[in-house]
């Protein structure tokens, strides 16, 4: 079943299957470890779902849910 990674809720674990998104903004993302395949940990989410707290590749990243919106994960 594939959604967005803003969809998980903490503890819930996820495969990146695609990173959508313009140009600078997928090329960010990309440049952080956030590639195809990559197995990622939702830690925390923020009490009003901004910003998202994920474990990808070994350490923690802080994602805004727009940012977690591009990513699709199963």
């Amino acid at each position: 079943m594939e959604r967005t990674l803003k969809e998980l809720k903490s503890g819930e674990r996820g495969k990146i299957i695609q990173v959508k998104g313009d140009g600078s903004v997928r090329r960010r993302l990309m440049d952080m470890g956030v590639t195809r395949g990559a197995e990622v940990l939702v830690r925390k989410v923020a009490p009003l779902g901004d910003p998202i707290e994920v474990n990808i590749r070994g350490y923690e990243l802080t994602l805004r849910k727009s940012e977690a919106e591009n990513i699709i994960v199963s």
